[in-house]
């Protein structure tokens, strides 16, 4: 990076293929969850994810905001002689895209946020009605400060490490049965498995920055968003809830938004193929 810091990437899919960034999410790693090299090839995509910064092997960038995370994908976008290209943004990552579509406008042809999250205080939306009590939790420990969310996350993460699967298993006690239905697939917990464990191998950084930055001001707004934006929406997410999509599409203009019933938060790994091609559309 300009200023120094290291990222690690992971650029995958067809070489010549349609360029799209992924944006993991919370916690999470480059490894997340993604079609298989086939698909991607299938699909003539060349994906790149990245660890943010206090994730996996990226360094931390203290006090970083949603919006300076687009400086850190144009600059991995540079380094990869990439010029324009799509992103997409799942769970944590979501917000991120948009900040991307927002602040990046002459280089992001099109978006996609997937089960995200709006703005800490968005005016309108009751931002904890319909969310998990663990997430509650997390966020409200966010108003407290940094040493509060360092203290509370550490602990979560040095569990995590100790035993992957039990994050998997907690996510499942709080999850509908569409979400179970879906993490009980053995390659999906393969994936959320490698995940969490490569996010989180050496510290918490990452996961605590991720929460303080979704709790402060995110230094752009969603209505600054002109390229083509897409919102995908599992109608019975509890980890995001969906009232937060509709007002996302209430605030980015000709957003696009598709909530789907039936699904919740982890429904958005088994459209992402989809997402896919619409991110690679003329």
């Amino acid at each position: 990076m300009p200023d120094g810091r290291r990222l690690a990437v992971e650029d995958r899919g067809a070489p010549t293929g349609r360029p799209v960034f992924l944006l993991h999410g919370t916690p999470g790693s480059r490894t997340g969850p993604a079609p298989r090299a086939g698909v991607l090839y299938r699909l003539g995509v060349r994906l790149i994810t990245f660890d943010r910064p206090g994730y996996g092997d990226s360094d931390r960038n203290p006090g970083r905001t949603i919006g300076s995370g687009a400086a850190d994908v144009a600059a991995v976008a540079d380094w990869l002689g990439i010029e324009r290209f799509a992103v997409v943004g799942r769970s944590g990552g979501a917000p991120h895209a948009l900040g991307c579509a927002a602040l990046l406008r002459d280089r992001v042809v099109r978006a996609a946020a997937l089960v995200g999250l709006a703005p800490r205080g968005a005016e309108g939306l009751d931002w904890f009605e319909g969310m998990t009590a663990s997430n509650v939790r997390e966020f409200t420990v966010a108003r407290v400060g940094l040493s509060a969310v360092a203290a509370s996350l550490g602990a979560a993460a040095a569990q995590i490490r100790a035993d992957p699967a039990g994050k998997i298993v907690g996510l499942t006690e709080e999850a509908p049965e569409s979400d179970r239905r879906t993490v009980s697939d053995i390659g999906i917990r393969r994936m959320l498995l490698r995940n969490f464990a490569e996010g989180l191998r050496h510290s918490s950084d990452g996961w605590v920055d991720d929460v303080l930055a979704f709790c402060t001001d995110w230094t752009f707004d969603p209505a600054a968003i002109k390229v083509p934006t897409l919102l995908w929406h599992g109608e019975n997410d509890v980890f995001s809830p969906v009232s937060h999509a509709r007002w996302l599409r209430r605030r980015i203009p000709g957003a696009m938004l598709r909530i789907e019933r039936g699904v919740a938060h982890f429904g958005a790994l088994d459209i992402l193929p989809d997402v896919l091609v619409w991110l690679t559309q003329d």
